[in-house]
Parts: C-alpha cells; sequence; structure tokens
C-alpha cells in the first residue's frame, strides 16, 4: 500500500495578481514558500513522509515539492503534471476577464474550453494516464505529486469518476493537498487533508 498526496504548488506573484498563469514559469512568493512550510508542518505533524516526488516540470511545482519534501527525496518531473494550456488566455486579468473566460469558468462542466485552450477532457486524460502509469509500477513508500490547480482537479476527477465534475467548480487553495491510498492496484476515494 503506497500514500499518494497530490498538492497544488503555493503561492506566485501572478496568483496575487488574480492573472492567469497556466504555463508561464512563475517563481513562488514569499507567501508561496510559507505555504508550503506550512504543507510540510502538517505532514509532520500527522506523522506522514514522503519517499518519491513527482512533480510538474514548472519552477513553483518543483519549488513546493522541494520545501514539502525535503531535499533529499529523489525528485522527478513529468509533463502530463504540467498545468492546463490556456492558449491565448495565458496571462489573463482575472479582474476582468474576457467573457468566454467568464463563461467557461462559471460552468466548467457544461460549456467547452475556448478555442486554442486544453480541453478540460485532454487535461483528465494525462492526469489519468500518469496516475495509471504510477499504478502499473508501484514505489515502496508514500509519494507527493506536485501540480496546479486545473491539473489537480483533473487527476481528482480521474480518481473520482462519480464526481460527475464536481471537483472543477471546487476552489483548490495554494498548497491544498489530497491523499489517496494505492491498495492492490486500486486507488481509493482521495480527501482532503486538513489537520
Amino acid at each position: 500500500m503506497s500514500k499518494i498526496f497530490i498538492i497544488r504548488h503555493g503561492q506566485t506573484n501572478l496568483n496575487k495578481k488574480r492573472v492567469l498563469q497556466g504555463r508561464i514559469d512563475e517563481p513562488l512568493n514569499e507567501d508561496g514558500i510559507q505555504q508550503a512550510k506550512a504543507a510540510a508542518q502538517m505532514l509532520r505533524s500527522l506523522n506522514e513522509s514522503i519517499d518519491f516526488v513527482w512533480s510538474s516540470p514548472l519552477g513553483r511545482a518543483k519549488e513546493t515539492a522541494r520545501i514539502v519534501a525535503g531535499d533529499d527525496v529523489p525528485l522527478q518531473t513529468d509533463e502530463r503534471l504540467i498545468e492546463m494550456d490556456y492558449g491565448p488566455y495565458e496571462g489573463a486579468d482575472l479582474t476582468a476577464p474576457p467573457q468566454e473566460i467568464v463563461t467557461f469558468f462559471g460552468d466548467f462542466v457544461n460549456q467547452p474550453a475556448p478555442e486554442g485552450m486544453e480541453p478540460l477532457s485532454q487535461v483528465v486524460q494525462r492526469l489519468g494516464d500518469f496516475l495509471e502509469e504510477l499504478c502499473s509500477k508501484p514505489p515502496q513508500g508514500s509519494v507527493l505529486i506536485s501540480t496546479h490547480a486545473i491539473a489537480m482537479k483533473g487527476a481528482l476527477e480521474y480518481l473520482t469518476p462519480e464526481s460527475n465534475g464536481a471537483y472543477w467548480g471546487k476552489h483548490i487553495q495554494n498548497c491544498d493537498i489530497y491523499v489517496t491510498e494505492l491498495k492492490e492496484g486500486i486507488y481509493t476515494v482521495p480527501e482532503r487533508l486538513t489537520l
């Protein structure tokens, strides 16, 4: 049995400014570093340790993983863990977003992604492919997966198909952690980790 912890990266300045960040490679800001340290402390207080790390290739996810897991834990990156490709909407100001973004974000389940954006079905597929590969070669120990808000929702949707899209509308804060267990080749229903 392996525990799999899935974390959203800590805050960046673009998060703070409410900019649609996507695949822009923005580092953690000071608040983001503190959020990652708090996540590490929470895991320690629950007597949880991390043996392996897989991360999105973007710096904010890798930096979060390093702070949470520690420098001595092996870290591998995987392109499938990267954030949704927002295409022409990368860098959009979310305090005054284009109408098609308002429509899409207002009803992820029934509204298709605007043209040029990665479809949500593709996000679920690539996160599902990653999780199935992990399942086929289960690590001996606990795993941290460091990723992004929409990518994380894609993973949670894959792991909970009966949710019928409920995770798309759920707010995932910086450094929120969900945990699932891999038991005999099957993932348990993920739960949000809290103290």
